[in-house]
């Protein structure tokens, strides 16, 4: 039996298989299948870098402003001492009486006060007991303070341990921290116009004390700085400031 091919076939993708058997014809046809994948496209990526000069200089220029806002102008900060003047003037003269009210004009001498610390007020009768002159203490520790006395009619100064045994008759406290002192020393020093002044130390366990004592215009000044133990160990910078702060002047 002849098998007939049809023109078209040759152009078709298609596959026609004829089969010759005892039966009727069958006429099988297979589409073959692509093994390819089918592969999708994407429109290509924008890559976006980042403006590294604008970054940089933004946070330098923030990191700039938070240093000048939150930096305090060394013009605005506080000052840790004022200055005190003293005019050394007679109990009849005390409070500004005799034309003596403008103190830093008529001023004797001078002294720093640590920020914080109270003046404490001078009874005339106390000036003109024992010559206090001011006085100025820590209201955190009343018994941490400084102060001055002075006497008339003295020219020059005595031999350093006679001044400090007449400093003691008068001030009873003063009495009481060199009988108990674990050590007491002196020198004489002199300031930049040749003034002598003596220089005490006393330490005992319970105290500590620095004394500075000069002779000017007729006067003896002796400036006091004390403090109990325990604070002298904490203030010891400031205590000691204040001490050499003290000097005579006009």
């Amino acid at each position: 039996m002849a098998t007939v091919f049809s023109p078209s076939a040759l152009f078709t993708t298609t596959t026609t298989t004829t089969t010759t058997t005892s039966s009727p014809t069958t006429t099988t046809t297979t589409t073959p299948t692509s093994n390819k994948p089918h592969l999708s496209i994407r429109p290509p990526t924008k890559l976006h870098f980042p403006n590294i000069t604008t970054t940089t200089l933004t946070a330098a220029a923030l990191a700039a402003a938070t240093i000048i806002s939150t930096t305090t102008p060394p013009a605005l900060a506080a000052e840790p001492y004022a200055t005190y003047y003293g005019t050394a003037a007679s109990a009849a003269n005390y409070g500004g009486y005799g034309g003596n009210s403008d103190k830093k004009a008529s001023a004797e001498y001078i002294y720093d006060i640590p920020e914080g610390w109270k003046e404490r007020l001078v009874s005339k009768v106390e000036k003109g007991t024992n010559g206090t002159d001011s006085e100025f203490y820590n209201p955190k520790k009343r018994t941490e303070k400084e102060y001055l006395t002075f006497l008339g009619g003295l020219r020059q100064l005595a031999p350093k341990e006679a001044v400090l045994n007449n400093l003691a008759l008068s001030d009873v406290n003063l009495q009481d921290l060199i009988a108990s002192a674990d050590s007491v020393s002196s020198e004489e020093t002199k300031d930049e116009k040749g003034q002598v002044y003596y220089v005490y130390e006393i330490d005992s366990a319970s105290a500590h004390s620095l004394i500075s004592v000069t002779c000017a215009k007729n006067k003896l000044y002796a400036h006091f700085v004390m403090a109990p133990a325990a604070e002298w160990k904490k203030d010891q910078e400031t205590l000691k400031h204040i001490h050499e702060s003290f000097k005579t002047v006009g």
